[in-house]
């Protein structure tokens, strides 16, 4: 009888144990997929936060040991397939902004993230942060989902070169380089696979385009070098992790003027955190049916409170912030469902500490053609906002854009949400009493924090 409530106890706690009805071998292939579409952060991390002054080497090892972590937790402890790793935007906002431009000491950038971690973690287990993601509207999500297939869209286009900037138009069209070939070889393999009702299509258009690029680099080294390809740099590589770990510092709290800049960098690493992983999480789960009859995200508040972990984790690790990633959106669409797909990410984030040449190796127009076609599934979730109510439709619209227009999921669900609010808020003071649209507190006040933040920080 004991044994048997210890084995309940277990399952609740890490609800992964339980499943027993998983197909292993399609959740492994997710995993490996979602760990190809985001391994390039294993090179992008080091290379961001070393201009704080950071250990490249260490930071390798730290950035694979926390998103290995991350995984672990949300796999183990939600059973739900998303990973994790240090968050882009955040990594070059605690390196260029918070540490170069704000002359704050990385170590105490560390602490910060420190600090925002514990506090998500109160957030979470007081479900403040569930309580945001369940209040907003299912029209609002379907549109956060096909927000992020053109965001990922546009990172895919742009990874591979189509897409370049232009100071007149902001963005426009490039030529035909040999990065945008091999991201179109890729493509086409995923197109013939998912035609053909075969397997592994994303990661084989991976796999294809990399050869490509690697043979491209083969040939011609300098032109290959210019266009961000480059051949494996040998097989196994370890750094030790000892420069950036555990280096967290509160010295700083004995200058009182320090407490102020203190405060701001926490805030904005907790709103910008905040957004990104509840854009994430309600996005991809949408996608994958996997929303309630509610339109829930499953497991909603461990999800979080992984995130949470990861990102307190991370910083005792010696990474910036460690989020929810959307590139899980490629694993979940090659058919990931449960927590073996985040296990299976993590493994390979272990195994890439000692191998971390080869994977930081695949280049971005290889991982272009998964990011373009996950976006073109995901944009079909448009097809479920209701258009015609425009007090709904238009801010779902406003929300679809602005995630692309301004490169971010926060800033696209800020935007979205302070325009729901706003739009019901005008319609409901002429409109009749049984006609007016119910609005949750909770997106009230996210609405006047919202405000608050464009208008004033």
């Amino acid at each position: 009888m004991n044994s048997n409530q210890e084995l309940s106890g277990i399952n609740k706690l890490f609800p992964l144990l339980a499943v027993k009805d998983a197909n292993i071998r399609k959740e492994i292939v997710a995993g490996i997929t979602t760990f190809l579409t985001m391994a390039y952060i294993i090179a992008v991390n080091p290379g961001t936060l070393s201009a704080a002054g950071m250990d490249a080497g260490a930071l390798v090892t730290g950035t694979c040991l926390a998103a290995a972590i991350g995984c672990f937790i949300m796999g183990f402890m939600a059973n739900l397939p998303f990973a994790l790793a240090s968050g882009m935007g955040l990594n070059a906002f605690f390196a260029y902004t918070v540490v170069l431009k704000g002359g704050v000491p990385w170590e105490v950038a560390l602490t910060a993230v420190f600090v925002e971690g514990i506090i998500f973690i109160f957030l979470t287990l007081f479900k403040v942060r569930e309580a945001v993601v369940n209040s907003i509207p299912l029209n609002m999500k379907h549109a956060v989902t096909a927000g992020i297939g053109i965001f990922i869209a546009f990172i895919g286009l742009k990874g591979c070169g189509l897409i370049v900037g232009n100071e007149a138009t902001l963005v426009s069209l490039n030529h035909i380089t040999p990065t945008v070939l091999f991201a179109f070889v890729g493509l086409i393999v995923i197109a013939v696979f998912d035609k053909k009702g075969l397997k592994g299509s994303i990661l084989a258009g991976i796999a294809v385009a990399s050869i490509i690029a690697w043979i491209y680099a083969l040939s011609n080294p300098k032109h290959a070098a210019e266009l961000g390809i480059y051949l494996p740099n040998g097989i196994f590589k370890y750094e030790s992790i000892k420069p950036i770990a555990g280096k967290v510092d509160f010295n700083f709290m004995a200058h009182p003027k320090d407490i102020g800049n203190f405060f701001v960098v926490v805030s904005t690493l907790l709103f910008v955190d905040f957004f990104d992983t509840v854009g994430t999480l309600v996005g991809v789960s949408s996608k994958a049916n996997m929303l309630d009859e509610n339109g829930r995200v499953p497991n909603v508040g461990r999800a979080l409170l992984a995130d949470s972990f990861a990102t307190t984790i991370g910083a005792l690790l010696g990474v910036s912030t460690v989020t929810t990633y959307v590139e899980s959106s490629t694993g979940v669409l090659a058919g990931g469902r449960t927590g073996y797909t985040a296990v299976t990410v993590g493994v390979l984030f272990l195994i890439a500490m000692f191998f971390s040449p080869i994977f930081i190796a695949i280049p971005a127009c290889a991982t272009a053609p998964a990011l373009i076609y996950v976006g073109y599934l995901m944009i079909s979730s448009i097809h479920e906002i209701d258009i015609h109510n425009i007090t709904e439709g238009l801010p779902s619209f406003i929300t679809v854009v602005s995630m692309a227009l301004t490169f971010s999921i926060g800033d696209g669900l800020t935007i979205g949400i302070l325009s729901y609010v706003v739009i019901n808020l005008i319609y409901n003071i002429f409109a009749k009493k049984e006609e007016r649209e119910k609005i949750s507190w909770v997106m009230i006040i996210l609405a006047l924090l919202f405000f608050i933040k464009l208008a004033f920080l």
